[in-house]
């Protein structure tokens, strides 16, 4: 690419010559006057090169070249004669000169000393595009991004990385990442990677781990090895993308689609035992009937018959969380149920258990199944009583709950009626959480529990366009939480949907 240069002289003969001189290597600009150089240079700033005489009559040349400095970086050369030497000097003080050529110039000299001038320009506006560019990355992304020399010491890192440490950019450099990292565990692992990518000597990419418990993040980490003079790796690039959003995401997603799966093989298991049980029941009854007084056989079918209606039941809960069983929706005043159940809970929960209420007075009215929801707390109050063991304190909340347009996960944007059953009892471990909403899964002895009471609340909120989620906090304790959308002002007569 042909570089472009400004000639400047008071007198046309000059600006001629430099002009046949220079233009078969340049795109060359001339002026006679400084002032008018001055313009064109605000005008061009592809401009390289100035070459200027000394003694002009509106301003001398070293004058001029200071102003210059301050609308363009481009190299300048200095045209003067003997007797000028003190003009060279206050140019290079002032208008920091390149470099100067005495009249009359040597041909070869000049173009030498333009050529070169040019190179230096161009290679200043390169290093400082570079260096543009590279802040604007690494102070643009919100990935942590950094450099380190072989040693593993930080020669440039952004403002992320320096926040993932905890520390700033400044009391970063020259620091090794393992001095700064937490634990021994993950300074060994920074160091193994490190030398497994400087010794590969091309980009390599893992997924690691970073920090425990519930502030665990998953990233992507790129090292990508820079090769030094020698040719061999000195440096290291590093990409760390944050993933721990889109891993839950995949994880949601995974167990959504199992439950699914598990939904529809309940919901067909459920339908063909009711059919059975229908006809158990018939037949009893009608076993029930024909008995002629014998006692020990009536005793034997009553008997019969309560398991095959304790089997119904649990064909409803069945059905319930596969979403084949149809749910009377209507406009219902959540505070209101809790207190009529007040009495029904207590009985149920025994005297060991002290019962309280965080209910939001204010209260959304919800649209939800009565009957379904007040089987579904009961079966927490149940479980929690189960939980502790027989002692502790059991909280029944509520409250409202709008989700926005950017909140928007599990739920779509909207107002929703949250109730909720809290436990001090010991927590359920994180491994057992993904599943506690499975059917048939339980933690109970055998013959304590279904594995269904959950499953049967998970359908229930599922079916009427909300969700069901738990809670453990650390330091233990329980919250299950039933979260249904808020009626609609029209929503006062039973509106039946099914599968």
């Amino acid at each position: 690419m042909r570089g472009t240069i400004l000639i400047v002289d008071d007198e046309p003969e000059i600006l001629t010559a430099l002009r046949d001189q220079l233009e078969d290597e340049f795109d060359v600009w001339s002026a006679v006057s400084p002032l008018t150089a001055l313009e064109i240079l605000a005008d061009e700033p592809s401009i390289s090169v100035i070459v200027s005489d000394q003694r002009m009559p509106e301003m001398t040349g070293d004058v001029m070249l200071a102003r210059a400095r301050e609308i363009s970086d481009a190299q300048t050369i200095l045209l003067t004669g003997y007797a000028d030497l003190g003009a060279v000097v206050n140019a290079v003080n002032n208008g920091r000169i390149s470099a100067y050529a005495q009249k009359p110039w040597e041909p070869a000299l000049l173009m030498s000393m333009v050529a070169n001038a040019h190179e230096q320009c161009q290679l200043r506006r390169s290093l400082r595009q570079e260096r543009a560019l590279l802040h604007g990355l690494m102070e643009g992304s919100q990935d942590a991004l950094s450099f380190k020399d072989a040693e593993g010491r930080f020669v440039r890192l952004n403002t992320a990385k320096a926040a993932a440490l905890g520390r700033s950019v400044e009391a970063c450099l020259g620091a090794r990442e393992q001095e700064l990292v937490a634990t021994e565990a993950e300074a060994d692992r920074i160091t193994e990677a490190e030398a497994e990518a400087l010794a590969a000597g091309r980009p390599l990419e893992r997924l690691e781990e970073r920090g425990s418990g519930v502030a665990i993040r998953h990233l992507q980490v790129s090292r990508v090895p820079i090769p030094g003079d020698d040719g061999h790796a000195s440096y290291l690039a590093i990409l760390e993308h944050d993933v721990t959003d889109r891993r839950l995401m995949e994880n949601r997603l995974h167990q959504a689609e199992k439950m699914q799966a598990l939904g529809t093989m309940a919901g067909g298991v459920a339908h063909d035992f009711n059919n059975l049980l229908t006809a158990i029941l018939g037949s009893l009854e009608l076993a029930l009937r024909r008995n002629s007084g014998d006692a020990r056989l009536q005793r034997l079918l009553e008997n019969a018959t309560l398991a095959a209606e304790r089997g119904t039941t649990l064909t409803q809960r069945l059905l319930s969380f596969s979403r084949q069983r149809d749910l009377a929706l209507r406009s219902v005043g959540a505070n209101e149920l809790i207190h009529e159940m007040q009495d029904l809970i207590l009985r149920s929960i025994g005297s060991g258990i002290e019962m309280r209420e965080d209910l939001t007075p204010d209260l959304w009215r919800a649209h939800v199944d009565p009957d379904q929801l007040e089987l579904a707390l009961l079966n927490l109050c149940i479980n929690s009583r189960d939980a502790m063991e027989g002692a502790g304190q059991l909280t029944l909340l509520t409250r409202n709950l709008t989700v926005a347009a950017e909140e928007a996960g599990d739920l779509a944007p909207g107002e929703y009626v949250s109730i909720a059953v809290r436990d001090t009892g010991p927590g359920i471990p994180a491994d057992v959480i993904a599943r506690v909403f499975e059917p048939f899964f339980t933690t109970k002895p055998v013959g304590k529990g279904t594995g269904l009471g959950l499953s049967m609340v998970y359908g229930l909120a599922q079916q009427a366009g909300g969700l069901a989620r738990v809670l453990c906090p650390p330091g233990g304790g329980t919250t299950v939480e039933i979260v249904v959308p808020r009626a609609p002002e029209t929503a006062g007569v039973e509106r039946l949907i099914g599968a």
